[in-house]
């Protein structure tokens, strides 16, 4: 099984969910109604709502249930994408003119408002108090990452655990409750939620732990926005702060002179140049290989399934992608 046949596998619910999604931004007010669409139709990996498909087999699985569930919290990643392109400034997504790009900054803000509200909306359908209290503390842990990122820009003086910690609030917990929600809305034994929980966590570091490395070292194309967008923003992830601990003399003064000057006094193809270089993308790969395996080690706990298969080779997939 290849990661293409657990989607085609999924083709007929994903389908369902695209539907809901259109549907659910959809809007009388023109404008509105094509910013919110402008994202949507640029396409993605819809890895959240996958995430709840599979963990929801293994309990009752039921697609009129869970797409309750995985809509919202594909909006509520979609919502942070539109956010995050302004504070970011970036011009790109997916290889797309960003909302804020096409329109304006006033305009991105409240599109992302507006599809935050509408996630809210559409898991209103379900009546589990549980669900919403997972997706309000996951909305509230999520601001406070995005805030300690902007805190964080062009600091050079982070510690691996307030990088890690940042990650886990702005990308692994989304991933983790869509396992867990996805087991908990199907009624799957509470051991089961909190296990497939810890597998969306670890794969969700290693996915983002990742993606900070393809920033340096992927392809453009591909990527859908300029290499090294982290850096050229001020946002100093895992590969950077590694150098900086262990980067020789040279490489540390100069990443230092860029972050301290805010990338007037070196140019950051330099210091992008400088990473690429050090030890720090081969350490980040590391630490992100080190989440699959705990995650690996979370699966073998699980029954054993179609469901447990799929994930497994999303876990290999995110040690092995190259976008």
């Amino acid at each position: 099984m290849k990661l293409q046949d657990i989607y085609h596998a999924l083709q007929s619910d994903i389908g369902v969910i695209e539907e809901e999604l259109s549907r659910s931004v959809q809007s009388e007010h023109r404008l509105l109604n094509e910013s919110s669409l402008h994202l949507l139709e640029a396409g993605g990996k819809r890895m959240r709502p996958v995430f709840v498909l599979l963990a929801g087999q293994f309990g009752e699985y039921d697609i009129h249930r869970l797409k309750w569930v995985a809509v919202p919290l594909e909006l509520i990643h979609m919502a942070t994408l539109v956010h995050d392109d302004v504070i970011d400034d970036a011009a790109t997504r997916r290889g797309r003119p960003t909302v804020k790009a096409k329109w304006d900054n006033r305009v991105a803000m409240y599109t992302g408002d507006y599809i935050f509200a509408r996630s809210l909306t559409i898991a209103a359908q379900l009546r589990e108090p549980e669900v919403h209290r997972v997706l309000s503390r996951a909305i509230v842990e999520m601001c406070r990452g995005e805030i300690e990122q902007i805190r964080d820009f062009y600091n050079g003086d982070q510690s691996l655990l307030r990088y890690f910690r940042r990650i886990k609030r702005k990308t692994a917990l989304l991933m983790a409750i869509s396992c867990q929600l996805g087991a908990l809305v199907s009624g799957a034994d509470a051991w089961v939620v909190r296990k497939l929980r810890l597998y969306g966590y670890f794969v969700g570091m290693a996915f983002q732990i990742t993606d900070d490395v393809l920033d340096f070292i992927g392809d453009e194309q591909q990527l859908g926005k300029p290499a090294g967008s982290d850096l050229r923003q001020g946002n100093v992830t895992l590969p950077v702060i590694h150098t900086l601990r262990e980067g020789s003399e040279t490489q540390q003064t100069m990443i230092r002179r860029y972050l301290s000057t805010e990338g007037t006094a070196v140019s950051a193809d330099e210091v992008i140049g400088i990473v690429r270089q050090s030890e720090g993308i081969a350490f980040a790969q590391q630490m992100a290989r080190r989440y699959l395996d705990k995650a690996m080690a979370v699966l073998e706990e699980l029954p054993d399934g179609k469901a447990k298969e799929s994930f497994r080779l999303i876990a290999e997939f995110i040690g092995g992608r190259t976008y």
